[in-house]
């Protein structure tokens, strides 16, 4: 195969949970009996809808005496500032002591608090008295009632009457270790990769390929102490409802590109004694060497190799398992009908590198 330098994406596959783009508890915040759930458990809601409606009884008489009492205070205050008004011409040419007209206009602005106070309170028996009603804070899809209706329920109760969650879209969590990370941004720092594009692709717990592409939103900026990991959070639409929260997925994303690398088949590397990846190519003088290469990574079926190869090398796929350095080779197509014997008739499924060469020896692919 001759290699020609490509730009690669740099793909990762990792695993990763799905989980609920919202999710909202509702809770009581006032105390009361459950008088009626109005929701069908499993149904989508939306925000604002009634769920649930709490003996209201006790909340509006206080919102009544509330009303009342604020009633009271005004008219004590007009009443008040009325004197105090009333005081003021007659404390100027004495005919009051100054010391009433004071004590009066005291008491008006006593009472005008008060009134304050009273609108206060009756805000505070109205808010109380809308609480009774419990409404979807979001809109999303509702679970299971913990409660049913005749339940004492409580504003500080630890828990919720029940869980809505929104799905679409849904945020998949993507655990990535914090050695791999470290390894991509020193690589970005050295300017041969290029950050990639933030797509992300989904597989289901099947085997399957969702159909719907995310994208990657941001990376923690810490790392998993326990288990020394960085966690990557994706959107990924769920028009259809088919992804759930607590699902588990893996995510195949691209977070580079190799701007010049070249794409070798797997068949054709090789590894040493000591882990070393290695090719064989044909030289100018048309004879087998063998080279080492740096091939960190699998695309497909493909090593990507990011050094020891340049554009125009010319290397060996088949049949290398007798080659060694310096034999005569004669490149053929991979896959190419092969002699057998010196100057015998095509046969399939031998490669001819020299005159003599046996079935089994090596080929060379062409692009």
């Amino acid at each position: 195969m001759v290699m020609e330098g490509a730009t690669v994406p740099v793909q990762t596959e990792l695993a990763g949970r799905t989980a609920a783009f919202q999710t909202s508890e509702v809770r009581p915040q006032v105390n009361g009996i459950i008088l009626d759930r109005a929701f069908t458990e499993g149904a989508l809601v939306e925000e604002g809808d009634v769920l649930y409606q709490i003996d209201d009884s006790l909340y509006r008489a206080a919102a009544d005496e509330a009303v009342a009492s604020l009633a009271s205070a005004e008219a004590s205050a007009e009443a008040a500032r009325a004197l105090a008004d009333r005081y003021r011409p007659l404390a100027e040419v004495e005919a009051v002591s100054r010391q009433a007209y004071t004590d009066a206009e005291a008491s008006a602005r006593r009472a005008e608090a008060a009134v304050a106070e009273a609108r206060a309170q009756l805000q505070r028996a109205q808010i109380n008295l809308r609480y009774t009603k419990i409404s979807a804070p979001i809109s999303g899809r509702i679970g299971r009632s913990l409660f049913t209706e005749g339940a004492l329920v409580t504003a500080n109760q630890a828990s919720p009457l029940a869980v809505i969650q929104r799905l679409d879209p849904m945020f998949v969590d993507i655990q990535q270790s914090s050695a791999d990370l470290l390894t991509l941004r020193r690589a970005l720092a050295d300017g041969g990769v290029t950050p990639g594009r933030t797509e992300v692709q989904l597989k289901l717990e099947d085997g399957s390929e969702y159909e719907h592409q995310g994208t990657v939103e941001f990376a923690e900026a810490t790392v998993n102490a326990s288990t020394g990991t960085v966690t990557l959070r994706a959107s990924v639409p769920n028009p259809d409802g088919l992804l759930l929260p607590g699902m588990f997925v893996r995510a195949l994303f691209s977070q580079g590109v190799q701007e010049h690398a070249f794409l070798a088949p797997q068949t054709s590397l090789t590894r040493s004694a000591d882990g070393q990846a290695m090719l064989w190519v044909v030289g100018d003088d048309e004879t087998a060497q063998q080279r080492r290469v740096t091939a960190p990574r699998v695309l497909g079926e493909n090593w990507v190799v990011t050094a020891g190869l340049q554009d125009g090398d010319r290397v060996i796929v088949e049949g290398t398992g007798k080659l060694a350095p310096g034999v005569p080779v004669r490149p053929v197509p991979a896959g190419a009908p092969q002699n057998v014997g010196g100057g015998g008739g095509p046969q399939s499924g031998a490669g001819p590198i020299a005159e003599g060469a046996e079935r089994g020896q090596p080929t060379l692919a062409r692009n």
